[in-house]
């Protein structure tokens, strides 16, 4: 055809479908696969804008999605794999149309588990599908480290998300985020079912994302079903949309999710509103589920047959494939041949898949967590401090590197509640001045929601490798609870991955007692939070530590739980001379405190200073206590704590955190474990008492670790 002229009408040509196809809803009849299918024409196909050669490729990559989820089913029954299958019929319309607005290496894309028609349309090949479903070390995904089903090619921007259905609606917000920082032209789209939109951090999400008009679209596929609770039990608002009406910034739109044509024409509306810089959109996609929620669901429990019927006579793949025979846009012999197309595609592509290895699980340990810029091995603490060097708190130390390492990587963002507030610098002032030094763009304030701090900091690294982001994570460590399934999520993305990402993502948490705060103020959590691997663990207990591991953090690929008690930040004792600069700290360095030959006294944080507190004491009674200040929790100094112990022979480990299931344990038993020979006494733990740390000073008296705990537990162990 000629090029077109100003101002001239280009006339319809026959490659053109140029209607609204199916206006009538009827029912009718096919043959497909050798077996009469009654359908309901229920879906009006809006292919006004498509050539016949368009249609006819996009029914072609549904129906080889479709044959794809059958044949993961089958290797379901035949035991070969695809444990976990979730099918995607009912859903094709949005599906494919999410897949072909993908920008490949451009967009990010955060599709859920039931999405395989998506990932087909968006770049996942045939056999990448099925190197997922069956758990071969190939995965793009991971390498059969996540479950079947959870398809991902990071390569191309699509990412490798969770099981925990919603949560990666904050990381979709965090990588827009960067987005606009930046100044980019990508766009984050998030894609999951309508029965996730009722969990919370759905909702801050999309606070978050109308807030700063960030460009995500957030695809709602909804086809009436959270396994088996029905959309009705879910929603005061079964058309989901509804909820979300009032949110200013959101541009929201409804579309007929088993039409491609619709849902595509629908997403570019979404993406042109998003591009123009207006926002977030969300796009409400009506849907059906075929089948049942997944391999493990028997859904004829909570489904009538005649409800199940209803549903696959509305299959989308068939109301189209009906469509294009009946209008002519492709004949039936053409189309047997595009169907076995198909089948030789996906017998060939299972054939190669079949034979690829399965993932080799002796490389567990691979990917855990990435190697640090400086691990126990570096001599980074051999510079010397200048003995004219001016004196620094606790706080002040983390204030001054924090402002240190900004200046030296202007990849680098901090946020949180309360962190840029004027002059104000967090609860605590511990960020005071960065505002002022590196504005609003890099410091800034956060909505009061742990779970959208920590999420949005997964999803905002992902732009580019360079970035680092420091976040307070809660405003007291005891708030940070909220935030735990996104504290999870940064924990195993690298592992989970196969070290295809990972975030660099430091999480600063003013932890502890002895400051009369009580509930929510007082509280230590590094217990609980070292059960779960894949993070570093850090709490310094001097100002020169407390620099020289902030450095490290912010230079380490991967995530840094940074702690600081807050009871050391101006306390004179926690002060120290001002390190050199480039001073760093090592991961997993313990430090000798004290010298001592009778008993060695494992602590950090504050504890380290109790017992220091407790020396004089001791030594009145003729008793030489060594003190070995871990600094790193994970991973910690097995080496100089056993080479103590080889020397004394007794042990006490001591800590904050209250006594059963405090980090102590941990270490007592790898002492047990390793060097029993070595021990003339039992190990010994001492901790705050099994009780929330209460208010009244005298509460905290009596429940938190002292000094007078420390003496009598070293004089017990020493007089075994």
């Amino acid at each position: 055809m000629a090029p077109k002229k100003k101002n001239e009408t280009i006339e319809k040509t026959d490659l053109t479908v140029g209607k609204l196809l199916n206006v009538e809803p009827r029912t009718v009849k096919m043959y497909y696969k050798g077996e009469e299918r009654e359908i309901i024409l229920n879906c009006p196909f809006d292919a006004r804008k498509y050539t016949k050669e368009h249609v006819i490729s996009w029914y072609k990559e549904i129906h080889l999605g479709r044959i794809l989820d059958d044949k993961a089913a089958l290797y379901l029954k035949m035991g070969k794999g695809w444990s976990y299958h979730a099918p995607f019929g009912g859903h094709d319309g949005i599906q494919i149309a999410i897949g072909k607005l993908f920008r490949r290496n451009k967009d990010f894309l955060f599709p859920y588990y039931r999405d395989m028609l998506t990932c087909l349309s968006a770049g996942i090949t045939v056999e990448e599908l099925i190197l997922n479903g069956l758990s071969k070390e190939t995965d793009v995904a991971g390498g059969g480290r996540h479950m079947s089903n959870h398809f991902a090619k990071p390569s191309i921007r699509i990412q490798n998300v969770s099981s925990c259905t919603g949560n990666h609606a904050q990381h979709a917000a965090g990588v827009a985020r960067a987005i606009k920082k930046y100044g980019g032209d990508e766009i984050a789209i998030y894609s999951s079912g309508e029965s996730a939109c009722s969990e919370g951090y759905f909702w801050e999400a999309l606070n978050c994302a109308t807030l700063e008009k960030l460009p995500v679209i957030f695809v709602i596929q909804n086809n009436k079903y959270g396994i088996s609770v029905p959309v009705w039990e879910q929603t005061a608002n079964a058309q989901i949309s509804d909820n979300y009406k009032g949110m200013k910034n959101l541009a929201i739109f409804n579309c007929n999710g088993r039409c491609p044509f619709n849902s595509y024409n629908t997403l570019l509306e979404a993406r042109e509103y998003v591009l123009a810089g207006y926002g977030p959109a969300m796009v409400h996609a009506d849907c059906d589920r075929i089948g049942a929620h997944s391999n493990s669901d028997p859904h004829k429990l909570y489904r009538t047959d005649e409800e199940i019927a209803e549903a696959n006579k509305r299959d989308p793949m068939l109301q189209l494939r009906y469509i294009m025979l009946e209008e002519g846009i492709i004949d039936e012999k053409r189309l047997l041949e595009l169907e076995a197309e198909n089948e030789r595609i996906l017998r060939e592509a299972a054939e190669k898949a079949e034979s690829a290895p399965d993932a080799d699980g002796t490389q567990w340990n691979k990917f855990i967590i990435p190697e640090p810029f400086a691990g126990p091995k570096d001599n980074t603490e051999k510079a010397q401090t200048d003995p004219n060097a001016a004196v620094i708190t606790y706080l002040q130390g983390i204030n001054e590197t924090l402002k240190e390492e900004f200046r030296r990587n202007p990849n680098t963002f901090l946020w949180g509640q309360d962190v840029a507030s004027k002059d104000k610098g967090g609860v605590f002032n511990v960020t005071k001045g960065m505002l002022q030094e590196f504005g609003n763009e890099r410091i800034f304030n956060s909505p009061i929601a742990e779970n959208n701090i920590v999420g949005t900091a997964d999803g905002f690294c992902r732009y580019r490798e360079d970035i680092w982001v420091v976040i307070e994570g809660a405003e007291f460590a005891d708030y940070f609870w909220p935030a735990m399934d996104q504290y999870v999520e940064i924990s195993h993305e690298y592992w989970r991955t196969k070290g295809q990402y990972t975030p660099n993502v430091v999480i600063r948490l003013a932890s502890g007692g002895y400051i009369q705060g009580g509930l929510y103020h007082s509280q230590n959590i590094e217990g609980a939070l070292s059960a779960i691997p894949g993070v570093r663990i850090v709490q310094p207990a001097f100002a020169d530590d407390a620099v020289g591991l902030l450095r490290n953090a912010m230079r380490s690929r991967g995530p840094t739980l940074y702690l600081e008690p807050k009871y050391l930040y101006n306390l004179r004792s926690a002060s120290t001379l001002k390190p050199p600069p480039e001073h760093i700290v090592p991961f997993g360095k313990a430090k000798i405190r004290h010298t001592g030959t009778d008993c060695t006294l494992v602590a950090y944080g504050t504890a380290v200073h109790t017992a220091l507190n407790a020396v004089k004491e001791l030594e009145k009674e003729g008793i030489s206590l060594e003190i070995i200040d871990l600094r790193s929790l994970i991973p910690w100094d097995k080496e100089q704590v056993y080479e103590s112990i080889k020397k004394t022979s007794k042990v006490v480990v001591a800590h904050e955190d209250n006594l059963t299931g405090g980090f102590g344990g941990e270490i007592a038993s790898s002492i047990a474990q390793d060097i029993f020979e070595y021990l003339d006494a039992p190990v010994l733990r001492l901790g705050s008492k099994d009780c929330p740390v209460g208010f009244a000073k005298n509460y905290e008296k009596e429940i938190l670790l002292s000094v007078q705990d420390i003496i009598e537990g070293v004089k017990k162990v020493v007089r075994y």
